[in-house]
């Protein structure tokens, strides 16, 4: 770790086999967990929490103080979990008074360009690919993907297993287990790659696709949809935490696509 031709504060905590590289700056109320790299010419600012066996590539900036007016010096943190990779020029802001902090969770891949705003919340497993952007207070799940250039309005939420596709804008909920894809974007299918490669079996795919044709085939509203998925729907952990999150959408879900006429 001694690298003279890095800054690291004398209150910033530091751990064991930490390797800083140069022209890196490292500010004060720091914390960096065993194991983690961080290349040349990154910056962590105060208020960064950062585990262990993390790699940070040059150019990122983490735990800037927030792109909000609001923000009045308020004590917030980035909170950064184990064995991420934070990819070249990544920008993640720390919280405001809403959450007082902004999370991204243990073996996440955020790629190159992506920007991460404050009290965002990030869920384990998750890939952002180069230039996907989270405006505010956005909740992620676990293992989600957001392919490239993939834009997300403030106060959203995407849940778990989903997959978005590059270039999108999401503007309303994304539930678990689907992808997402068209403008404007919706419900294009399940996720079953995704859920093959972690482990679901065919039967589960097909009672998760069964729930989705109730809520986006079968011309009903989402209320109509989830009294009847609840009523002949065998309860099962997947179908509870699909009819939670539509419950608890503040923004609305996505539609279902429905192919033009024209």
């Amino acid at each position: 770790m001694n690298q003279p031709l890095a800054y690291v504060h004398p209150g910033a905590k530091i751990a064991k086999n930490v390797v800083i590289e140069p022209f890196t700056t490292i500010h004060n109320n720091v914390k960096i967990g065993e194991g983690t790299w961080i290349g040349s010419n990154v910056t962590i600012m105060e208020g960064a929490r950062i585990g262990k066996n993390c790699n940070i590539f040059p150019g990122s900036v983490i735990s800037a103080v927030p792109q909000d007016l609001k923000y009045n010096d308020e004590d917030t943190t980035v909170e950064i979990g184990d064995n991420v990779t934070i990819r070249e020029c990544v920008t993640i802001n720390r919280g405001t008074t809403d959450k007082m902090k902004t999370v991204v969770g243990n073996n996440c891949l955020i790629m190159a360009y992506c920007h991460i705003a404050h009290d965002c919340i990030v869920g384990d497993n998750c890939i952002f690919s180069n230039n996907s952007t989270l405006a505010g207070h956005i909740s992620v799940g676990d293992y989600v993907v957001l392919a490239g250039m993939t834009a997300v309005h403030q106060f959203c939420s995407i849940g778990n297993h989903a997959f978005v596709t590059g270039g999108s804008l999401v503007r309303k909920d994304v539930p678990p287990y689907v992808k997402a894809a068209r403008e404007p974007l919706s419900y294009v299918g399940i996720n079953s790659v995704g859920l093959r490669r972690r482990g679901y079996t065919t039967d589960k795919i097909r009672e998760i696709q069964d729930i989705y044709r109730i809520l986006y085939q079968k011309n009903y509203n989402n209320t109509q949809a989830s009294d009847l998925i609840e009523a002949e729907m065998e309860a099962t952990p997947e179908r509870d935490e699909i009819l939670q999150f539509i419950k608890n959408s503040h923004r609305g879900i996505m539609k279902g696509y429905f192919k033009s006429n024209s």
